[in-house]
């Protein structure tokens, strides 16, 4: 057996170990990152469907969705941002062409005005035609997103493979 013939047989053992074990990993990897998607997704979905249908946000119901999406074992950034309707957009107004559009004014309330309202009074209260939009990504390293970089070289850490986004318009006045 000659030396080229040695090298060769060293590059297939390597090529088999590749093939047996890290792209089986990689392809568990990412279907792990597509489970974690589709539970935070739901949870994502869940959320702003009971915001909108009860037209408040409770300190309770913020804290059982961070736990949902944390149970995925990653850790979030989550943005959300309440469109309120300013309830006097013009002195000329009337109820009615209050519905017009270009007529209704919005202001926005951001994720750390939302969370020190939750944490002073437990409960924001909204108001029919108020909207709600909540956006999370993943901050930490997937062991996909790991495999992905060092296989394939990617650069930059600003990506995410775990996201989920939900916007919506509430449909009643919350009540007490």
């Amino acid at each position: 057996m000659s030396m080229g013939d040695s090298l060769i047989t060293i590059i297939a053992i390597f090529l088999a170990a590749v093939l047996m074990f890290v792209f089986p990993l990689m392809s568990l990897a990412d279907r792990t990152d597509d489970v974690s998607e589709l539970v935070v997704q739901s949870a994502t979905d869940e959320f702003v469907d009971k915001i909108r249908n009860t037209g408040k946000l409770t300190l309770d119901d913020y804290e059982k969705y961070l736990q949902t999406i944390s149970s995925t074992g990653n850790s979030f950034e989550t943005d959300m941002v309440i469109y309120q309707l300013d309830e006097n957009p013009g002195v000329k107004v009337t109820q009615a062409e209050q519905t017009k559009i270009g007529e209704n004014v919005y202001y926005n309330i951001y994720t750390s005005q939302i969370q020190e309202t939750l944490s002073k009074d437990g409960r924001m209260r909204l108001k029919e035609g108020d909207m709600v939009s909540v956006t999370v990504k993943n901050t930490n390293q997937t062991i996909a997103q790991i495999l992905r970089n060092f296989f394939y070289r990617i650069a930059g850490n600003d990506s995410y493979a775990v996201a989920a986004s939900k916007n919506g318009v509430v449909t009643v006045n919350g009540s007490n």
